[in-house]
Order: C-alpha cells, then structure tokens, then sequence
C-alpha cells in the first residue's frame, strides 16, 4: 500500500509542469532571494494543509513548495530560466523530488530566518464578552495593513522591463568614492549609491497602480478563535500578517484578549466568577428560590433557606469559569447579596412588623 506521504512526493513535479514558478510564488522573475523566502513563508503558511481545509489547498502547498525549492537554488534557478521545467528534468536527471512537507520543516526551523530583516509586529488590546470567553466563540474582525501591490509585486515598476540595472554604480548598490586627505594622498571609501539608494536597480516607469510605492493599503479580514476560559490578556499570534513590505518579511498581528468591563455585570478574577444579588427583607429573612442566567443563557436555580444578611457571599461549586486547556475542570461561582430595604412602611406592615418582633409576654414577665 503507498504512504500518503508517497503520493504527495509522486505528485510534487506533475502539478507545476506547466506552471510558471515564479507566478506560483507571485514575485517577478527579478525577484532577489529574500523576496523568494518571504513568497514562500507568506504562501506555505497560507495554504498549509492542517490549517487551509480548502479542497484545493494541498495541491496549491505542494505547487508553492516546489516554486521554492527550484527558485531558491541558484543552478537550478538559472537553468530554469533559461531552459524552463524540461531543461529542469534534464538537469534533475529523474532524481526524487524532495517532499513539500520537509521542506516547509526545514525552512521554519529557523536557520532561513536568520538571514532576513523582519518587519515591526502589531500588539492590539481585543475586548471581548466574558460570555465569549465562558463558552468559547469565533470572531471575525478587520485590520487596515500595507500590502504588496498585486501589480508590480513590491519591485514598483509598471513592468519587468522598467526596471533596469543601475548605471552609476553597475547593480553593485555601492560606489567607490576618492576623497583627498593630504595634498598628494587620496582614500578610498565605499558608500551606498545615491542614484539606486543600494538597490542595484532603477525603475523608468512607476507602477501606476501604487505610483511607485511598491505597497498598497488593505483591509483584511481574520477570525479570532475564543477558546474557553482563556487567561485575561492572552495573547493569540497570527504569524506574518503585519504590514509587508519588499524590504523585509512580515511581522506578526498580536492580540492581546480581555473580556469587557460592564457595568453590574459578571466580574471575573482567574477561574472564579462574581455575580452581585439583590434581594428584599422578606427574602433576606425567610430565604428564596430564585433563578439566576448564567453566562451561557441557561437558568441557574440559586436556594437560600436560612437568613441571608447583607454582604453574605454564597458559593456555588463548578459554576465558575472553564480551566483554560481543561475540557472539565471548573472554578467556582461567588453570589454576593445586597439587601434593599423598603423606601417606607404601611400602616399594614408596620402593624405586622410590630407583631413579629414584639417580645411575647412571657418575656416580660421574667424580666
């Protein structure tokens, strides 16, 4: 019987026969490799398996990984622009292609990395129901980021051919420059093109679409995964979603989640949740039965058969809030009474009053 992990090595060269790599990947054929390395991060992350349940995304993961690993070896790269997949197959001799899923291993185990700039992450403050956060919930929301522009992608140019080699420093991005010390005595320093900024290249027509700024703005919508009892101020990380940019690979969205502070609500404090009670005097004194909603909609019957005094905290085991990562484990619920007092008394009821605390005659006698 073949492994499952087989037929996707047996189909990694049949899917991108007749595909365009670089288009795979969505950089330009100028692209330098760490535009390769960010195509490929922001892609494989994107159309994973285990997380893009997509019918067509394993097969777009597998096109990605092969892209990336032909683009990202100089040979290869070059015969492939000059030769295409069938001077490609020639050269790889029928050779084994690596599996898509080792090379998405290898790449995040960080030795890649290391070699490219990283862009600032943004930390965002996301308040959220506490009922959200009792019974877990998905929340869809929207954040204003810099994007590559999808039409020159991040080169700037309104095409490949705008964007030409550097004159006054010959695509090295640096020139040589003589300066006099002494009368007779010259140095020479190495500094950064000033017609290219060290790019190597120029570009003769700007990009109408993002005038040359090689980035664009972008709404983009995400969905925030609530899980049960999360921690006040837990922060949930999507990797790579901040602004992009040609210079650097992209930093990370952080959210950090709190549950709203409401008014007369439910307070929560770790596992435990706190609910403030009001009663009346008749209550108070001859106990209740009463129903409380919980945070997840359903009636909680609390019972008081003794004299509740003002102040008095009741505790009503496992009805707390879920233990962060446990599918059982509960803390406990603490009803605090407040007791209200009528605004002023009947005739009727101060003479019922009267009767009730009235000491009995017996009392008196023996006093």
């Amino acid at each position: 019987m073949i492994s499952p992990a087989l037929v996707v090595v047996l189909f990694f060269a049949l899917l991108v026969t007749a595909a365009d790599l670089y288009k795979v990947l969505d950089v330009h054929k100028s692209a330098s490799d760490k535009d390769i390395r960010a195509a490929y991060k922001r892609l494989s992350k994107k159309y994973h398996p285990d997380k893009n349940k997509a019918p067509d995304a394993e097969d777009r993961f597998v096109e990605i990984a092969r892209a990336y690993e032909v683009l990202s070896d100089p040979t290869k790269r070059q015969i492939y622009d000059r030769h295409g997949e069938e001077g490609l197959k020639q050269h790889e001799g029928g050779q084994n292609q690596p599996n898509p899923f080792d090379v998405f291993s290898n790449f995040f185990g960080g030795h890649h990395q290391q070699q490219v700039r990283r862009g600032p992450s943004s930390l965002t403050e996301f308040e959220v129901s506490l009922a959200d956060i009792y019974q877990g919930s998905s929340i869809d929301f929207m954040i204003k980021k810099r994007i590559l522009c999808d039409h020159c992608r991040g080169s700037g140019a309104a095409s490949d051919s705008d964007i030409h080699t550097c004159g006054g420093c010959n695509g090295n991005g640096v020139k040589l420059v003589k300066q006099q010390i002494f009368p007779g005595m010259f140095a020479q320093s190495q500094v950064t093109c000033n017609e290219c900024g060290g790019r190597g290249t120029v570009i003769k027509k700007m990009c109408p679409h993002c005038q040359g700024n090689k980035v664009v703005d972008h709404t983009a919508h995400y969905t925030l995964d609530i899980t049960p009892g999360m921690p006040e101020g837990h922060e949930v990380v999507f990797e790579g979603e901040a602004d992009e940019s040609p210079d650097w690979e992209p930093g990370d969205v952080v959210l950090r989640v709190r549950s709203k502070k409401e008014k007369g609500a439910w307070r929560r404090k770790e596992t435990s949740l706190y609910w403030k009670q009001t009663i009346g005097i008749d209550e108070a004194l001859m106990g209740f039965e009463k129903n409380i909603t919980h945070l997840d909609g359903r009636n909680l019957l609390v019972v008081r058969k003794a004299v509740t005094q003002p102040g008095f905290v009741q505790v009503v085991k496992g009805e707390g809030m879920p233990s962060f990562g446990s599918k059982s484990a509960r803390g406990d619920l603490f009803i605090e009474y407040n007791v209200v007092l009528p605004v002023e008394l009947t005739p009727d009821m101060r003479r019922k009053l009267s009767a009730a605390f009235e000491p009995s005659t017996s009392t008196r006698d023996e006093l």
